[in-house]
């Protein structure tokens, strides 16, 4: 009488395999196993269940070049068919989906069985015992009780009868989502995974990553600067060169602007390789002669300090034209408060990612660097912040995400030696090298838009590329 029980317990013990195999193959078969993993400071978000079959979103805070990256990697198949593959599909997905729920309503029976077998096992191994025990002959008591228990197990036989039914049934189910599965892979080979509906949710969804990708990367603190690369050689020892920020990326112009007083000449060449080459530009002839080399092209104006004041200028490129003038209120000017290599750099404009900003000096902040935010409309100051940081021991200044950063020399050995953080009014030092390979940098400029260091070092236009450091939240993260 034990064998049979053994039997049955191996008819269970192989359908709670089925069903636990089933549970974890039937989610893969319909798309719904998800990754996040995270190694260092990037992030992977696979969308779908792997490269081959689905979107992927990868997001890096480091480049090898300094520069961030956001990259979506979309899958090789033809993925937006509205033909009649595409319902076959989604109705293939259906059954499949059914198959898992029979699947579930299957298990939960032979769980309830289990239980009734279970409390028989006990009564048949007593009568086993009381059978064995017997000498050949039974009293008429003893002969009723075992006919008694004997109807007590009568309806054990339709329960074992219905487990042959559902083994069968899983052996049926089991061939069924096979068959299926190697529909589906047909079906993906030819068209992708997915019908036309969901690809146009995941889209979404991958758009709405990308854009969040690119506010979280659109904004660090420094870490490293590059090598140098030098663009060009070309005109006096000071001077200034650049980029419209603002520009789109299809707008490749250069001006550039050589000296650091008098001057009204401006070269505005077409693109990069035309300001390489020296060919392919005009001239732009300043109303007003500027002083110094903290100059800034932003949103297809001219931003600079008239000569022998403390007034701002700026000057639009395709009207020709002064579109507003305005002082700044108390700045020092004419070699008052310039960076250590002198040359009239008392007023620097940058911009960064959240807008215009002028650096420059007040006698009331006693020779003290002040950064200033700038309407790019008006010139009026915005806000202003004292760091505290003597101008004249600064070699260069430039602005990252509301950071200034300043370098500690002009010279060969120069660092990036002081940051100031205008969103906490607070700062620190720093230990940021960056190798100065022609001793002496007159000019030194961030570009938003290219994530580079403009510098004019010596009679030479060089770039350098920054690494800036990124906290990515994981998703759902405020």
């Amino acid at each position: 009488m034990s064998v049979p029980l053994l039997k049955i317990g191996a008819v269970l013990s192989t359908m709670a395999m089925v069903t636990n195999w089933m549970s974890q193959t039937l989610p893969s078969l319909v798309g719904l196993n998800g990754t996040v993993s995270r190694a260092g400071a990037s992030e992977k978000i696979t969308l779908f269940q792997s490269p081959e079959e689905g979107w992927q979103l990868y997001t890096s805070a480091q480049a090898p070049d300094g520069k961030c990256i956001c990259t979506a990697v979309i899958p090789a198949q033809s993925t937006c068919s509205r033909d009649g593959r595409s319902r076959e599909l989604r109705q293939l997905m259906e059954k499949v989906q059914n198959v898992s729920q029979s699947m579930e309503v299957l298990e939960l029976r032979t769980y309830r069985d289990l239980q009734y077998v279970r409390s028989m096992e006990t009564l048949m191994r007593s009568l086993d015992a009381r059978l064995r025990a017997a000498d050949g002959s039974l009293s008429t008591k003893s002969f009723q009780e075992l006919k008694d228990r004997m109807s007590e197990l009568l309806p054990l036989s339709s329960v074992l009868e219905q487990y042959k039914a559902d083994t069968r049934t899983i052996v049926r189910l089991r061939e069924e989502v096979r068959n299926l599965s190697s529909s589906l892979a047909a079906i993906q080979e030819e068209m992708g995974a997915y019908g036309y509906e969901d690809l146009q949710q995941r889209v979404m969804a991958l758009e709405a990553r990308l854009h969040a990708c690119a506010q979280k990367l659109g904004c660090g603190k420094l870490t490293g600067v590059s090598n140098p690369i030098t663009i060009r050689a070309m005109g006096s020892r000071f001077g200034s060169w650049m980029t419209d920020t603002m520009a789109p990326s299809a707008d490749s112009r250069v001006w550039y602007m050589d000296g650091y007083y008098k001057g009204r000449r401006v070269l505005e060449f077409r693109t990069l390789g035309d300001f390489i080459k020296g060919q392919n530009f005009i001239q732009h002839l300043l109303p007003q002669p500027w002083a110094g080399t903290g100059h800034v092209v932003y949103n297809g104006s001219l931003f600079y300090n008239k000569y022998q004041s403390n007034v701002v200028v700026k000057y639009h490129f395709r009207s020709r034209s002064v579109l507003v003038q305005r002082s700044l209120p108390g700045a020092g000017y004419n070699n008052t408060f310039p960076y250590s290599w002198g040359g009239f750099s008392d007023m620097d404009f940058m911009v960064d990612e959240s807008g215009l900003w002028a650096v420059y000096t007040t006698n009331q902040n006693a020779g003290n660097i002040v950064v200033s935010r700038l309407d790019p409309h008006t010139l009026e100051v915005v806000r202003s912040w004292d760091t505290g940081y003597p101008k004249r021991s600064a070699g260069e200044a430039f602005m990252i995400c509301g950071v200034l950063y300043v370098t500690n020399s002009h010279l060969a050995g120069a660092k990036v030696y002081f940051a100031y953080f205008t969103n906490t009014s607070s700062y620190e030092y720093t230990d940021v090298p960056f190798h100065n390979q022609y001793s002496h940098i007159s000019m030194l400029d961030y570009n938003p838009r290219e994530r580079a260091l403009y510098t004019w070092n010596n009679g030479h236009q060089v770039l350098y590329n920054v690494t800036l450091f990124h906290v990515i939240s994981t998703a759902g993260d405020p």
